[in-house]
């Protein structure tokens, strides 16, 4: 890399009932806990691909597993702060461009999200003040910054099909040139389980 890049996840520890409601039926209570803590993980043991820092940004914590895998793998583990989605992104990417020209910012939902596609989320920083990788929902899985601007944030409706395109129009009002990485699917309905396992990832294990 030629700009230093700092690596944020923003995730949440495991919670019954909380996350991936309509898995529920299909994995029951225990297999939604498990399945969270894997995806998680799973980003957490991602190689370091030369970032200037990786932080953990954990909500609902604390999770003794995931933070000390965490700490083994040289993130640094910190609560998230107050606010909602848009607030709380706005702030750490701050944060992260107060010492850094970049930032990354990334969840654990989206299993083909992996080092390859954050080296690209990298070059095309080099290019760009923002990158977004787009998933198949109308959402994004990463957004890399080399600026950051409220309007990015405020008023955007979190989980909906609507967002990346806001985001996208709200980049061209700021005359911010941004690229695009290639489009990303969420996990969250029973029929992307079977994507799993052709990818490798094994229900039940770490």
């Amino acid at each position: 890399m030629t700009l230093s890049i700092s690596l944020h996840l923003l995730a949440s520890a495991p919670h019954a009932g909380k996350h991936h409601p309509r898995l529920l039926p299909t994995l029951g209570t225990e297999g939604v806990i498990q399945l969270h803590r894997q995806l998680v993980a799973r980003v957490l043991n991602l190689p370091p691909l030369g970032f200037s820092e990786r932080i953990f940004w954990i909500e609902d914590g604390p999770d003794e597993l995931l933070e000390a895998l965490a700490e083994d793998n040289d993130w640094m583990v910190v609560g998230q702060p107050v606010g909602d989605l848009g607030e709380r992104m706005r702030r750490i990417a701050a944060l992260g461009l107060s010492e850094n020209d970049a930032v990354v910012l990334i969840g654990q939902h989206c299993p083909m999200l992996d080092a390859d596609y954050l080296s690209a989320a990298c070059e095309a920083l080099d290019q760009h003040q923002a990158v977004l990788g787009p998933t198949e929902d109308g959402r994004y899985a990463l957004l890399g910054l080399r600026r950051v601007d409220p309007r990015l944030f405020e008023s955007m409706p979190w989980g909906s099909d609507q967002v990346l395109a806001r985001t996208c129009e709200r980049l061209q009002e700021l005359e911010w040139p941004h690229g695009l990485l290639p489009r990303l699917w969420v996990l969250d309905d029973p029929e992307h389980l079977p994507r799993l396992g052709r990818l490798g990832i094994k229900l039940g294990t770490g």
